[in-house]
């Protein structure tokens, strides 16, 4: 399976689908290119996962940038971090804010959690929350629009 005419191939498709990183592997060989612009490494897939074809990746790391921002007035609330949008602190308890609430600069507006810790999120800005586009418990990107704030 590995040989130069192989690598270079790989190379190449790493080039020219502007990849950060492609990792090909066949029984106990791995071979992993990076490209220019590569993120840090995400490792192998555990084992007796597939490996995900180039372009599957393509279309998987294609998919988020797919989302259009809403075409809003206000201030974006958007989140600091990968995780999981949390509207209250607990599921027992009320959210930190509604649609139609006044917050303050400070206040805490919902909580993102990511790696097992639960992190608060403050309003940067005074104003009535217009709109929450997310729902409770729905996954969100880093500088994804979570809320709406007027």
């Amino acid at each position: 399976m590995v040989n130069i005419e192989f690598i270079q191939k790989l190379a190449d498709i790493v080039k020219e689908k502007d990849l950060g990183e492609i990792t090909i592997a066949d029984g106990e060989e791995v071979i992993t290119i990076k490209g220019k612009k590569c993120p840090s490494p995400m490792g192998l897939p555990p084992m007796g996962m597939p490996v995900v074809p180039a372009a599957a990746a393509q279309t998987i790391q294609a998919a988020p940038a797919a989302q259009a921002a809403p075409a809003v007035s206000g201030n974006v609330v958007k989140s600091p971090i990968v995780g999981t949008f949390y509207a209250a602190s607990a599921p027992d308890k009320p959210p930190f804010v509604t649609v139609g609430q006044q917050v303050k600069k400070g206040d805490v507006i919902m909580i993102i959690e990511s790696m097992k810790l639960m992190n608060e999120v403050q309003s940067e800005f005074d104003g009535t929350v217009a709109e929450i586009l997310v729902k409770n418990g729905e996954a969100v990107e880093f500088d994804q629009p979570i809320m709406i704030i007027k």
